[in-house]
């Protein structure tokens, strides 16, 4: 098995250990969920690195003898022993034991489910389906009515998205998709978050989809301005800005939250530095750039004035939060799964969910260029729409959330260009063509030409 794991990871949309050499796996726990055939086993593997490093994994593996399902045969790693070893995400059989075990909580081998018993109970006969869009997780849909996120690169300790929607439905918001049952196991003697079920929102429409539609509307006009076009989003930029706000003043209140002063401020722009400096060793095409983002940061570590910082959503953006018909609701609250979990968890200011947003708004903008063009008037409208958006989710979160993200504008820009930085990195290693997009907002930001 172990030698079929290795083969196979690396290829995985999930799998976080890209262009690294792998030393060998290991597996660390095993449930059974099923003894019959085809058997089903919930398994975490720990992914040892040539360089020292390691990481945790979470599998659904099953192991059929004879022949297998013909719908299941994208999905084979390989014989192990004598049975076909495949990935069980995509078999009925796998998904529907884990829904009937988050119906009724238990314990299997160790395996914790949770039910939450404030909630309707559970329909365990729901078929699951593996959403397409896979990015860091692997989502089920289960009968268009429940969602089930399975966490696959794992930090020992509780998940934040469970701990802050939690907190957040607890308190009555109305912008977050309740919690209705989880699934945990001990990894180093830490409680870890395995899987999250919610409802799921049928109907709704991802923010992405939409913001990136009014843009092509917006283009395929040609003569018109951004805010002339039917297909204008800055009422819904506005009405997520005033959603988001809300969600922060209700973390504030139901989680913990503070406020820091200058030492913390200069510690800030320290980690700030530190990160730029990771990212150019990575990316070179950064170099000309490195001198504003510097002086940015600088900006950071001179502030005087108290900084308040609470628990945030840690990985803001158009593709977390979707429209329903009563509003928007945010999705996702693990933060950068990349980050330490004890960075994800951390107090931190509102204004980097808000700089996260507005990157988005740039990338909804730009990306499209790649595809319509780079003509000039193409460029302009696409700066002009990004700016509408971007002001419009301000107004919004202003007057829900009682003050300007504008008023920060030197640690809000800090904060924007950080999330820059990373988004580089990102798209060198698995989008290359898009990698004009952050680099540009870095040009814009620190007032230089791309």
């Amino acid at each position: 098995m172990r030698t079929l794991l290795q083969a196979w990871l690396p290829h995985q949309r999930w799998f976080g250990g890209k262009g690294r050499d792998l030393a060998g796996i290991s597996v660390t726990f095993s449930a059974t969920l099923r003894s019959a055939d085809p058997v089903i086993r919930l398994v975490v593997v720990r992914v040892e690195y040539t360089d020292g490093g390691f990481e945790y994994y979470q599998l659904l593996l099953g192991w059929a003898t004879g022949v297998i399902e013909p719908r299941l045969e994208h999905a084979v790693l390989g014989d192990d022993q004598g049975a076909v070893l495949y990935d069980a995400v995509h078999d009925r059989v796998a998904t529907s034991e884990i829904l009937r075990h988050l119906s009724t909580g238990g314990d299997v081998d160790g395996l914790r489910f949770h039910h939450d018993t404030q909630v309707p109970d559970i329909d365990p006969d729901l078929v699951g389906r593996v959403m397409t869009a896979e990015q860091s997780n692997t989502s089920l849909v289960y009968g268009d009515a429940l969602i089930l996120k399975l966490f696959r690169r794992l930090q020992p300790g509780a998940n934040p998205d469970i701990e802050v929607t939690k907190a957040l439905a607890d308190a009555g918001s109305g912008h977050v998709a309740r919690p209705l049952a989880w699934l945990d196991v001990a990894i180093e003697g830490e409680t870890t978050t395995l899987g999250l079920l919610q409802p799921f929102l049928k109907g709704a429409s991802e923010g992405w989809a939409m913001a990136t539609a009014s843009v092509r509307d917006l283009f395929g006009e040609g003569d018109l301005h951004a805010a002339e076009v039917g297909g204008d989003f800055a009422g819904e930029s506005e009405r997520l800005g005033g959603a988001t706000a809300e969600v922060h003043l209700l973390m504030q209140r139901s989680l913990p939250s503070g406020v820091v002063g200058p030492d913390e401020s200069r510690q800030t722009a320290h980690q700030l530095h530190e990160r730029l400096g990771a990212a150019l060793t990575v990316v070179p095409e950064l170099a000309p750039y490195a001198d504003g983002l510097r002086a940015s940061y600088d900006l950071v570590a001179e502030r005087l004035a108290p900084v308040p910082v609470q628990r945030i959503h840690g990985d803001y953006h158009l593709g977390q939060v979707l429209r329903t018909q009563e509003g928007w609701v945010l999705l996702d609250f693990e933060g950068e799964p990349t980050r330490p979990l004890s960075e994800r968890r951390a107090l931190m200011s509102p204004l980097r969910d808000v700089a996260g947003m507005l990157r988005s708004f740039d990338y909804a903008a730009r990306h499209l260029l790649a595809e319509w063009g780079t003509a000039p008037h193409l460029a302009y409208r696409a700066t002009e729409w990004a700016d509408r958006n971007r002001d419009a989710f301000c107004d919004g979160y202003a007057r829900a959330g009682g003050s300007d993200p504008r008023d920060e504008a030197a640690l809000l820009r800090a904060f924007e260009l950080d999330k820059a930085v990373y988004e580089v990195v990102y798209e060198a290693r698995n989008r290359p063509t898009w990698l004009h997009i952050p680099l540009g907002s870095i040009a814009r930001l620190v007032g230089m030409s791309a």
